[in-house]
């Protein structure tokens, strides 16, 4: 065994598609070995063991590369989870554990992170199988929308994760990671509000942002539109960084 087994990491990847948001999971599927035949099958977040010979970061990009081959975004850590129940809660998950030679009682603690993404930038063709148990098609589940049967506490991951994400975007740039070089502020307010579940109320979200020093007005509006073309503006990031410390919430 060259791996810790009772400490792991887990990535909740949020993926915003311009339409909705969406998290990426991956197929579990769980087969007899003779003959094939599916025993069950969930969602699972990307996630496996940390090696002996790496340090938690490093084990989160590698294990969120084997599994979809993502290896170019940015990487948060935000909790570490550790009840004593979370691997043995479901009967599939005690026999996924002891068909793949794993203690379904030990506890295992995990080490979770999240990031943000333009979900339209990455597709899978990657599968990943080991014998007749199955990780693979790594694929995109609308927030709204998700899968009920998910492995361990995957349901409360998630959740815990939203949450966090959602508080996050009101103090910190991530939503401007997804817009492009010049954009209006329509198409902000609704990045925004798909992200956080809510509308806000387009006069007064604009004068809040355009309070904002980093958010700069550009000489120019839309082109090839069918609507009046709308004022365009960038993100200044160093600005940004020089009133972060006012610690700016974006949307009261």
């Amino acid at each position: 065994m060259d791996f810790q087994d009772f400490v792991s990491v887990n990535c909740v990847i949020f993926g915003y598609d311009f339409e909705k948001l969406n998290v990426l999971m991956l197929d579990r599927i769980m087969t007899e070995p003779a003959s094939g035949k599916i025993i069950f099958t969930d969602k699972i977040l990307p996630g496996s063991h940390v090696n002996f010979d790496e340090d938690i970061n490093s084990a989160a990009k590698r294990v969120l590369f084997e599994f979809t081959g993502i290896d170019n975004i940015e990487l948060h850590q935000f909790r570490t989870f550790g009840a004593l129940d979370r691997l043995n809660r479901q009967d599939r998950d005690v026999l996924w554990l002891r068909t793949i030679g794993q203690d379904p009682y030990q506890r295992v603690v995990s080490i979770v992170f999240y990031s943000l993404v333009d979900a339209n930038k990455y597709e899978w063709p990657i599968q990943h199988q080991k014998e007749h148990h199955q990780m693979y098609n790594p694929g995109w589940y609308p927030i709204n929308d998700l899968p009920k049967e998910m492995a361990y506490d995957h349901h409360f991951i998630l959740d815990e994760a939203l949450a966090f994400l959602r508080d996050g975007v009101k103090y910190n740039p991530l939503v401007f990671e997804l817009l492009p070089e010049k954009f209006s502020l329509g198409l902000m307010q609704k990045i925004y509000e798909t992200i956080l579940g809510r509308n806000f109320d387009k006069r007064n979200f604009r004068r809040k942002l355009l309070k904002m020093p980093f958010i700069v007005p550009l000489n120019e509006k839309q082109q090839s539109v069918l609507h009046k073309p709308a004022q365009l503006y960038y993100f200044d990031r160093k600005i940004y960084q020089q009133v972060r410390k006012n610690n700016y919430d974006l949307m009261l």
